[in-house]
């Protein structure tokens, strides 16, 4: 499994270090049941600091990905939907007004989805991205609401990527952050940035573009995160 690790070398390592991991488990190279090497040789092998790992284990924990046991070090978890989403859907609901947190989830999830969904989308999964696409424009040169067509797309590409247990925690999501959404697509301009970023995510997608398509969904959430705790700040000022 180490042999499939590379060099980090983004600035928040840790997130690096979460989505290699969690590609390995999506892609079906670690199973249930596997030990993650120890802390110690993942640092050297990712080129981080054993701080960045353990808080890469953190996370990884707190979304039900790994589980650390006695005498055993830290395993990949049972990754069937119902051993997985139910503790990973009630952790987030008792932190749903923590929207720095939700936000933190979907940018250790969503970009990690794109890539696979970049080299395991069907033409069905391409056809009916593009399909989603279109209605979001359509829409939103209209000027109308287009949070759902919005929330289809996200939903498509859980769907693209093949993955029941990662489809669920999506849609939990997707539902915890429904109202800060809507919240975030009223400000002036948004709209056409979120089109625009679904755009960029589709082209990469199509390419089979792994790496394009995880750093076009990053970037796309990263301007989401701004305006939606840009938004909360202002909610708290008001308050």
């Amino acid at each position: 499994m180490t042999d499939e690790l590379a060099p980090v070398r983004r600035t928040r390592v840790y997130e690096e270090v979460v989505a290699q991991i969690q590609r390995l488990i999506a892609d079906g190279r670690l199973r249930a049941g596997d030990r993650l090497p120890p802390e110690r040789e993942l640092a050297e092998r990712f080129g981080v600091s054993r701080t960045s790992v353990r808080d890469a284990i953190r996370v990884l924990e707190f979304v039900g990905l790994v589980e650390p046991r006695q005498g055993e070090g830290t395993v990949v978890r049972d990754l069937s939907p119902d051993a997985l989403v139910t503790p990973v859907a009630s952790l987030l609901a008792r932190h749903r007004t923590l929207l720095a947190d939700l936000m933190d989830v979907r940018k250790m999830i969503e970009p990690g989805l794109a890539a696979r969904a970049a080299l395991h989308a069907s033409q069905d999964d391409l056809e009916k991205l593009a399909q989603i696409v279109t209605r979001q424009r359509d829409r939103v040169a209209q000027g109308e609401s287009a949070i759902e067509a919005d929330s289809e797309f996200h939903y498509a590409i859980a769907t693209a990527a093949n993955n029941r247990v990662v489809l669920r925690v999506v849609d939990v999501l997707m539902g915890l952050l429904k109202e800060s959404r809507e919240r975030s697509l009223q400000v002036a301009g948004r709209p056409e940035r979120s089109l625009a970023g679904h755009q960029r995510i589709l082209q990469a997608i199509r390419r089979h573009d792994a790496q394009a398509a995880e750093g076009a969904m990053r970037r796309h959430l990263e301007e989401i995160e701004t305006v939606v705790l840009g938004l909360q700040i202002q909610q708290n000022v008001g308050g």
